[in-house]
């Protein structure tokens, strides 16, 4: 009884040490998002990390989304030693680096051998000089939308992935016939003359708008010959471009990537019965076919941190191909650019199935909408006036970006 009862002691001990052993493998890396309750890319994003890396829990820090970037710097500034914050805008990653609070990160990409080159180009926002300081892991780009029906009804060629915007105006022109638009803007400034920053050197920021003419005569032109719904009649009705778009009387359509899960969700839902697509948006001459623009979300390890090696792993996997996949498999657009991250993006149930959509997917540069700059909140008030102005035909483009022009150089006078 005696040696039964010392085994059984033995046994409880060793299990002991075991478990002691296990808890201290477990690891818990704390992450500050926005909507993480709510945001189906966050909830698939831990899981695939969880379940690819066991004894890591990642634990969620949930900030209201409108105060974001007011209440994540007041945490920083306090000292919060949070292991990973998540980017929402671009210029919160610069003032975080600028007070210290952002791990330069060249120095484990160098370790790690890391790849930056799936990112196209984006990661370079994310630096202040060359120092590296955030990870992307979404970017909603723009692409072209368009009605397979019309243009099957119009006896048109689909578009493609290489198509200028001369040559998107002129089919717009003539597919617009028996109460169909060619085409269809939003009276966004970004749906208008955006369009610039994809050749990887204008920028909305860089305090000259001349290069913004050709797209502001484009749009025009189009609203001239009835391409297009005009700005007046789209301010006046408070008309939505996905509404617009639903009812299936518009051709085409330039507008982010985020677009498609609505799609997907009106066709299951009966709200539009068309089919559609999605191609390239149309480039300049001398542009890259398949450049866009879009916006970025990434991740920052605190300069704080207790698990830098860990948030490294992790901010790694997030913006690399796994993540990607992860962030693609519930229809969100990875910032990761790859033929692997593009077949998890078309695989999603509602996705068209061409090849044209699936090679959208895959662009070849995309620009920041907004870069970061000095003034750069007066600079987008100014523009965004000017732009007003001009949709509405108070002023000519020509006058609109002498204005622009002129008032964004008293800025920095």
């Amino acid at each position: 009884m005696k040696k039964l009862l010392a085994l059984v002691l033995a046994a409880m001990m060793l299990l002991s040490v075991v478990g002691i052993a296990a808890a201290e493998d477990a690891k818990t890396l704390t992450v500050v998002t926005w909507d993480a309750t709510t945001t189906p890319y966050l909830i698939a994003q831990k899981e695939a990390f969880e379940a690819s890396h066991p004894g890591v829990t990642i634990e969620y820090v949930d900030v209201a989304s409108q105060d974001y970037g007011i209440k994540t710097t007041t945490m920083l500034e306090g000292g919060d030693a949070s292991d990973v914050f998540m980017v929402k805008e671009i210029d919160d990653i610069i003032k975080w680096q600028a007070q210290g609070f952002a791990e330069p990160l060249n120095a484990y990409v160098e370790k790690t051998g890391y790849d930056l080159s799936g990112f196209v180009g984006t990661e370079k926002n994310y630096c202040v000089g060359d120092e590296l300081y955030a990870v992307p892991f979404r970017s909603d780009f723009w692409v072209l939308y368009y009605n397979k029906d019309l243009f099957d009804a119009a006896g048109e060629a689909y578009p493609t992935n290489d198509m200028t915007w001369d040559q998107y105006a002129d089919l717009a022109i003539r597919l617009t016939k028996d109460g169909v638009y060619g085409t269809h803007y939003h009276t966004w400034l970004s749906a208008v003359a955006n369009w610039t920053v994809a050749d990887g050197v204008n920028t909305l920021a860089d305090r000259n708008y001349d290069d913004l003419l050709y797209f502001y005569q484009l749009y025009q032109k189009l609203e001239d010959a009835g391409a297009c719904m005009a700005y007046a009649e789209l301010k006046a009705a408070g008309l939505h471009y996905s509404a617009a778009f639903a009812n299936g009387n518009i051709a085409m359509l330039p507008m982010g990537y985020w677009y498609v899960s609505t799609l997907i969700g009106y066709n299951q839902n009966g709200t539009c019965n068309f089919n559609w697509g999605i191609a390239a948006v149309p480039h300049a001459e001398g542009v890259a076919a398949g450049s866009s623009f879009g916006n970025l979300t990434g991740a920052m390890i605190n300069a704080k941190s207790a698990n830098k090696d860990l948030a490294w792993e992790y901010i790694s996997w997030l913006g690399g191909e796994e993540g990607a996949a992860a962030t693609a498999s519930v229809g969100a657009r990875p910032a990761y650019v790859s033929e692997n991250v593009a077949a998890a993006m078309s695989s999603v149930a509602g996705f068209p199935t061409d090849e044209t959509s699936k090679g959208a997917l895959i662009p070849s540069f995309v620009g920041m909408e907004w870069p970061v700059a000095e003034k750069v909140a007066d600079i987008k008030t100014i523009v965004n006036e000017e732009h007003t102005m001009i949709m509405a035909r108070e002023i000519t483009p020509e006058e609109g970006i002498e204005e622009m022009n002129e008032r964004v150089a008293e800025l920095f006078q």
